[in-house]
């Protein structure tokens, strides 16, 4: 460029510039490399492409399915970035993706549990601490739990 300027003695001193930043793709990798673990990413809330997965375990389980795609329905109208796996596949083919992927908070819906009124939630950066909640309950607390995990208002 050639670009000059006069310095305070009055010489002709070439121009240095320099110009830093930090672009999304930077971020997102700099995220991946601080959050993960054998099994893959652990998004933070904030930044996550989903916040919520809902699992389906047995996509011909018509009960469940409805009550997933109500949920769905329910959370994505309350503003959650939440995605569903409706496939019909293994239960460990999904739960391993979603690991892979790193959805923050997992929500199962399992026939066994679902009959007895109960819905499985889990945290990707805790998988073994699962809670089961009632499925009437489910879509508050799950909104309740990412506004609060956006706003640092954790428990």
């Amino acid at each position: 460029m050639k670009a000059t300027y006069l310095d305070e003695s009055g010489k002709s001193k070439e121009m240095v510039m320099g110009c830093y930043g930090i672009g999304v793709s930077r971020v997102v990798a700099a995220s991946i490399e601080q959050n993960n673990d054998e099994n893959g990413i652990i998004w933070p809330m904030a930044i996550a492409p989903y916040e919520v997965n809902i699992i389906v375990v047995n996509a011909k389980y018509k009960e469940g399915m409805d009550y997933c795609e109500t949920l769905y329905k329910e959370l994505k109208e309350a503003g959650i970035d939440v995605i569903m796996d409706d496939r019909d596949i293994s239960p460990g083919v999904k739960f391993k993706d979603a690991d892979l992927i790193g959805f923050p908070l997992r929500v199962v819906v399992g026939e066994k549990n679902f009959v007895t009124g109960q819905v499985e939630v889990s945290y990707r950066r805790d998988p073994k601490n699962r809670i089961m909640l009632d499925k009437n309950s489910v879509a508050g607390e799950i909104i309740n739990i990412v506004k609060s995990e956006k706003t640092g208002n954790t428990k």
